[in-house]
């Protein structure tokens, strides 16, 4: 059996694109340039997968602690990342047939408080104008049965010093990212709550894990789940990211067969997920996300956003054209589409 998440496991299911024409703002991705988990990721992979045959125009670069600077003062550190990410940027904008990395979404200490204005202003500095947000992931479990490292540290969403650096996020402009894991969603209504004036973005549906502890347990994990993205929903500030579901912490399976999922069986096993935070948010709040490489491991690009498009087939022209190109919504100039 080829590796999972290899090349030659992913191609071993090949589909006609769904609705090539349709554009598209890949609002999720990660670079590495040091071999990770995922090996490397960079310019030159993102576009194998994004020019893979739907029209995916431009993309949202995520932290993913990438490239961080090794000296100076700690709280700088991830300024690194920014820089890097900044001047692939520019290298993607060399070929206007290739998507385009227009946006950068990094790392700060957001327990910082108000003093996290510094490691703002170096951001947007090093960011060529392409500086948006920070992302700051607060997942945590107690279980000890998850393999996901992020799970190791308590959740930060209810301290004031975190409360104060998001706060700071909005007063400046800039939007607030993070994933968890779903029984944290309580906690993260409760920080949307507290930081009205800023604009949230959650990542990966809150991660309703399937592994560990929580394996066998789907169904169970699925009505809590629901009830509580029906809560945060409630929240004008908080947008929703629709995607990350294909990860190994969701338990699926994928990662672990002797061939990825099709498109259909993707959209089979995933889609109360997808219909039921759009229905709660509206497609004006919801945004397609391929969290790559990190999915990779389970489905292949072009079968992902098949299997995205299948889910909303049903959807109008105007709605779907929202889910595809969302972050026009966060008042993101660099990033429209013209």
């Amino acid at each position: 059996m080829a590796k999972p998440g290899s090349e030659e496991w992913l191609a071993s299911v090949v589909e006609d694109i769904v609705e090539p024409e349709r554009p598209i703002i890949d609002t999720h991705h990660h670079l590495w340039k040091t071999p990770s988990l995922w090996g490397t990721y960079e310019l030159s992979e993102l576009w194998g997968d994004t020019g893979s045959g739907h029209n995916v125009e431009k993309t949202i670069f995520i932290d993913c602690h990438s490239e961080y600077r090794t000296e100076g003062p700690s709280q700088l550190q991830p300024v690194g990342e920014t820089e890097y990410v900044a001047k692939v940027a520019a290298e993607s904008r060399k070929e206007p047939s290739r998507a385009t990395i227009a946006g950068i979404v990094s790392h700060a200490n957001m327990t910082l408080g108000s003093e996290v204005e510094e490691v703002l202003v170096e951001h947007e500095r090093a960011g060529d104008g392409l500086f948006r947000g920070i992302r700051h992931a607060g997942p945590s479990d107690d279980t000890g049965t998850l393999t996901n490292a992020g799970g190791r540290w308590p959740c930060p969403y209810g301290r004031d010093d975190f409360r104060e650096g998001v706060k700071t996020l909005g007063r400046m402009g800039y939007t607030y990212d993070t994933w968890h894991f779903f029984h944290q969603n309580q906690d993260y209504l409760a920080l949307a709550l507290a930081v009205p004036e800023t604009t949230m973005i959650l990542d990966h549906f809150g991660t309703p894990l399937g592994v560990g502890a929580y394996a066998g347990r789907r169904n169970e994990i699925f009505e809590k789940w629901k009830s509580d993205i029906e809560e945060i929903a409630r929240c004008p500030n908080v947008y929703a990211k629709l995607g990350g579901m294909a990860m190994p912490d969701n338990g699926f399976g994928w990662d672990k067969n002797d061939h990825p999922p099709s498109s259909d069986e993707f959209a089979e096993a995933q889609w109360p997920y997808y219909l039921h935070t759009i229905e709660c948010f509206g497609p004006d709040r919801c945004m397609f996300e391929s969290n790559f490489p990190v999915d990779r491991l389970s489905i292949s690009y072009p079968v992902l956003w098949n299997g995205f498009k299948k889910i909303v087939a049903n959807f109008s022209n105007e709605e779907k054209h929202a889910m595809s190109v969302s972050y026009t919504h966060l008042t993101l100039p660099t990033i429209l589409l013209v």
